[in-house]
């Protein structure tokens, strides 16, 4: 072989070398991430998701792929969405909210599964125990609800003293009995009367306000929800519209205009289940992997809304504020 011809047949092997190291480098891994709402109402959650990821070393479009399904407030959508994750097949689904949780869990029992929601994990079936999880699912609950109903009650009572009559507005399509029947006993407790108003779609907010109305309801109880938490701009301007005070578990319905809040971060459960689904990824199986509860309750206050309502919120009842919006 001539010198010319075998600096040029070396030349030509090399120049393929890179596309066969390419071609046997391991495949990235897949994550699913389903919600119930939108990408637009959830865009801060899938941050907060995304530097979890990142806190354990995955960097989408870098080192993991995620496929994001989301049923736009359908949930007869989601058990197809959840079973098209299963196919693809995603080596870890994430299920932000209780409806979604379910849909996974009904699609696959080997697929590690991390659930995300603001009740009692153990009460709706998704795990036997919190601190050893069995099989395929673990996750994190932000206790939004039920657990903290009575402390919400007990801030309107405060901020509201005169409100005699409460609303508690419900998504009646998604599990809400443990929420209403806490918020029953507080209101009793607290010698309040308290009226289940339903809205189970964004169609229904305009007639639940006007039946809020029609019972003469001083105060406002939201109850945590997806749905609601998708929609919390145009609940807290309908709640100033019609001049109920109101009482979210989420900061995240302040910032968009709420009067008071008290509850944990949903932002931070998100970012847990991102540090979750990194260290599966590392091979850690579900069933070592305890269900985090939250371990800080956050009151928030937006004083522009309680001026626009005409309120004066309590010194008292400000100096616990942990956050306050002017």
């Amino acid at each position: 072989m001539r010198r010319r011809e075998f600096i040029t047949l070396l030349g030509g092997a090399a120049a393929a070398w890179p596309l066969a190291a390419r071609g046997q480098q391991p495949a990235v891994p897949v994550v699913g991430f389903i919600r119930g709402t939108s990408f637009e109402a959830s865009a801060d959650l899938v941050s907060a998701f995304r530097e979890g990821l990142r806190d354990t070393g995955f960097v989408e479009g870098r080192n993991v792929a995620i496929e994001y399904r989301w049923s736009e407030n359908e949930v007869d959508r989601l058990p197809a969405l959840a079973a098209d994750l299963v196919r693809k097949p995603c080596a870890v689904i994430v299920a932000g909210g209780n409806a979604p949780t379910v849909a996974v869990k009904a699609a696959t029992r080997t697929i590690p599964t991390i659930f995300v929601t603001g009740e009692d994990p153990v009460t709706l079936g998704f795990v036997p125990t919190l601190n050893r999880p069995v099989g395929n699912v673990t996750g994190v609950s932000f206790y939004s609800g039920a657990p903290l109903a009575g402390k919400q009650l007990e801030l309107l009572r405060e901020v509201v003293p005169k409100a005699d009559v409460v609303g508690m507005l419900v998504n009646p399509t998604r599990p809400a009995e443990v929420q209403i029947r806490e918020a029953q006993t507080a209101a009793r407790a607290l010698g309040l009367r308290i009226h289940i108003v339903n809205a189970d779609s964004e169609r229904a907010f305009d007639s639940a306000f006007e039946v809020l109305a029609r019972l003469q309801a001083g105060a406002l109880l939201v109850a945590g929800d997806a749905l609601f938490t998708d929609q919390r701009e145009r609940i807290a301007t309908l709640a100033t519209r019609h001049s109920l005070p109101a009482v979210y578990d989420l900061r995240e319905f302040v910032a968009a205009g709420g009067l008071m809040s008290y509850g944990s971060s949903i932002s931070e459960a998100y970012r847990q289940a991102g540090v979750y689904a990194g260290r599966i990824l590392k091979d850690i199986k579900p069933a070592d992997l305890p269900v985090i509860l939250p371990t800080k309750f956050e009151l928030a206050i937006n004083l522009k809304t309680a001026k626009a309502l005409g309120l004066t919120v309590p010194p008292l009842v400000l100096a616990r504020a942990d956050e306050v919006i002017e």
